[in-house]
């Protein structure tokens, strides 16, 4: 687990430069540095850079960059290669000189060429000169687990990194607001790839090889959900007991995986079921009891780290745990900006944060349950989108008397529970799942100096499938789980150099989900077959509670301790010199905020989630602008 960055340019860049870009990536790779610049062809030159955590091979011999015994490769690389181990034993001509798996990606490239990346099971980010054909590859893992960033100024000048400040500190870099997806962004709490908060700037996509040569760029999916589905789609397991075996069989196997590291490796837990799993299957593996880690609240109807050393006490494990009170996530805030370099607004980040940071004081890698609820349907949109479908010639009558002359709508949407609102809905085939908050929408249109034509994902019908639920759990993992979970936990986790691994998203696992039926996932319940594998380990009568999850009081703050700071960020002068909101129509939404509060009324209140998006794109931009 590393930071990587570089560049390839044909201007009067420098070793300086490179170490530059490098230094701002020390919290990601505390333990070992590299910068080193090649001449490519006469005019072009490419400079690769790295810091370094190391978990395997803790010698020098994993220093990066890394090249291949006949010089013809050059690597950096940030994340782990679970198969490493696999793969050298196939590649046994190669004269390996480390235990590391930097130095499989070179041997493997080598045998396999590109396609090398098929045959890898991991996270990963990676950077990649053939001097064969001077030719450079930007590679990001399947799911997007690891974060690759790229800036264009044009052809012959590129820019990567694993995180924006290290583009930033480029002298190539030409800083401009991507004022086009703010209200996005407003929208969702982040900002989907391959856009970002600056003009040129993109994120990789996940599954995702970009090819730079000859002046030439030239991106491509390997890996990608919409056509893996339609592949596992017609070899859909029938049996649910053969399911749950075999996806009880390679849990064990991901877990066992990320548990070899040459540190101390220990988990998150939540008390909830995907963390409850994976710890139970860890320590299940594991011959000394396993480290977990949990935050807790004083709150009595917020704290669930009751639940979690109920479970730690149950599957074993040496469990620690850390009250903390509204001020020590207070605390935490104004980091935000500087970790996640454009604006987030997942509230989560913060106590993500605070327990990475109680994990890094033993152990250098830990395990998380993030992903089973996008592969196995743990969120109540899916139930209720299972109830949309049903409705949907009924929604469509109702949509017409909604829309008719001289009818209050505000009348029938009162009456109407989430599912028939849904189904009543207007809105096109390429995302009937994303319906039903059109709401936040006008608000947001509202404030904006240019309102924004279209919120959704247009793209459902690539799929293939004309269940609601199953599309949306799709596009869930297309969209939500890389660019809001992943990226929330990884800068989170890095920010205290802490690597997070992630069982439930092992490339075979995820191809094994697009196998189930969705009755095998939400049957009544959310993740079915995942909450029947945890019973196999810890009894039903220690799971099943209501989910409480972390709590951040955004109203509260917003109202409160933060209320000056939007005041601030809402004078008419600061927003005409900003040019992205609408000084009348923002300063009118805050203050109606300040006045109404929450109520989560249909009506209008219930606005802290875009005031808070607000606020952290404000506190952004203050860090951010030169």
């Amino acid at each position: 687990m590393c930071g990587i960055c570089g560049f390839i340019s044909n201007k009067n860049l420098n070793i300086n430069d490179l170490i530059e870009m490098n230094n701002v990536l020390a919290h990601r790779g505390p333990d070992d540095h590299g910068e080193e610049i090649y001449q490519l062809g006469t005019n072009l030159c490419v400079g690769f850079a790295q810091r370094r955590l190391a978990i395997m091979d803790l010698s020098e011999k994993g220093h990066q960059p890394m090249h291949s015994a006949d010089k013809r490769v050059s690597v950096i690389f940030n994340g782990e290669i679970y198969n490493f181990r696999e793969l050298k034993d196939e590649i046994r001509d190669y004269p390996f000189q480390s235990d590391c798996d930097t130095e499989v990606i070179l041997a493997a490239y080598l045998k396999w060429g590109i396609d090398f990346v098929n045959r890898v099971n991991g996270m990963f980010a990676i950077a990649l000169l053939d001097r064969y054909d001077n030719s450079i590859y930007l590679i990001r893992d399947r799911i997007g687990k690891k974060p690759l960033y790229y800036y264009k100024q044009d052809e012959n000048n590129i820019v990567f990194g694993s995180e924006l400040k290290a583009i930033v500190e480029c002298p190539l870099f030409q800083q401009e607001v991507n004022k086009d997806i703010v209200g996005r962004y407003l929208y969702r709490q982040y900002i989907t790839a391959p856009d970002t908060i600056y003009k040129n700037t993109y994120k990789l996509e996940s599954g995702s090889i970009l090819r730079i040569r000859e002046s030439e760029l030239k991106q491509y999916k390997y890996w990608d959900i919409a056509r893996k589905y339609k592949e596992e789609k017609d070899n859909q397991i029938k049996d649910y007991d053969e399911a749950k075996d075999e996806l009880k069989k390679l849990l064990k196997d991901a877990v066992s995986r990320r548990l070899s590291a040459d540190v101390p490796i220990g988990a998150f837990l939540s008390g909830g079921y995907d963390s409850s799993l994976v710890c139970a299957v860890a320590q299940e593996l594991s011959s000394e009891p396993v480290k977990t880690f949990s935050i807790g609240f004083y709150e009595e109807e917020l704290n669930e780290a009751v639940y979690a050393k109920e479970v730690a006490n149950h599957i074993g494990a040496e469990h620690e745990e850390l009250y903390i009170t509204e001020q020590d996530m207070f605390s935490v805030l104004d980091s935000i900006p500087v970790y996640y370099d454009e604006p987030f607004a997942d509230p989560s980040q913060i106590p993500t944060m605070i327990v990475s940071e109680l994990a890094k004081r033993s152990v250098s890698v830990v395990l998380s349950g993030d992903g089973g609820d996008e592969l196995f349907g743990g969120y109540p949109i899916y139930s209720i989108l299972q109830k949309v479908q049903k409705k949907a010639l009924w929604g469509k009558a109702v949509h017409c008397i909604r829309s008719a002359p001289g009818i209050k709508e505000l009348q029938f949407w009162e009456k109407m529970n989430i599912a028939e609102r849904i189904a009543s809905d207007d809105i096109n085939k390429e995302a009937k799942t994303q319906t039903g908050i059109k709401t936040y929408i006008d608000v947001v249109n509202r404030i904006l100096n240019e309102p924004v034509n279209n919120y959704y994902y247009e793209v459902e019908s690539k799929y293939g499938e004309k269940r609601y639920d199953v599309t949306r759990m799709l596009l869930d993992m297309d969209t939500y789980l890389p660019e809001d979970i992943l990226t929330k936990v990884d800068r989170a986790s890095m920010k205290y150099a802490l690597e997070c691994r992630c069982p439930l998203l092992d490339k075979e696992i995820l191809e094994f989900s697009l196998r189930l039926p969705v009755s095998f996932k939400v049957d009544g319940e959310s993740k079915k077959i995942l909450k029947d594998i945890t019973h196999d380990y810890i009894p039903e009568k220690i799971m099943q509670r209501p989910k409480k999850g972390f709590c951040v009081p955004m109203d509260k703050w917003l109202r409160g301790v933060l209320r000056e700071k939007l005041l601030d960020w809402t004078e008419e002068a600061y927003l005409k010199e900003q040019g992205i909101f609408d000084p009348e129509a923002t300063q009118k939404f805050i203050l109606d905020y300040f006045n109404t509060g929450d109520q989560g009324k249909w009506s209008g209140h219930n606005f802290s989630r875009i005031c808070w998006s607000y606020f952290v794109f404000q506190q952004w931009y203050e860090k951010n602008r030169k």
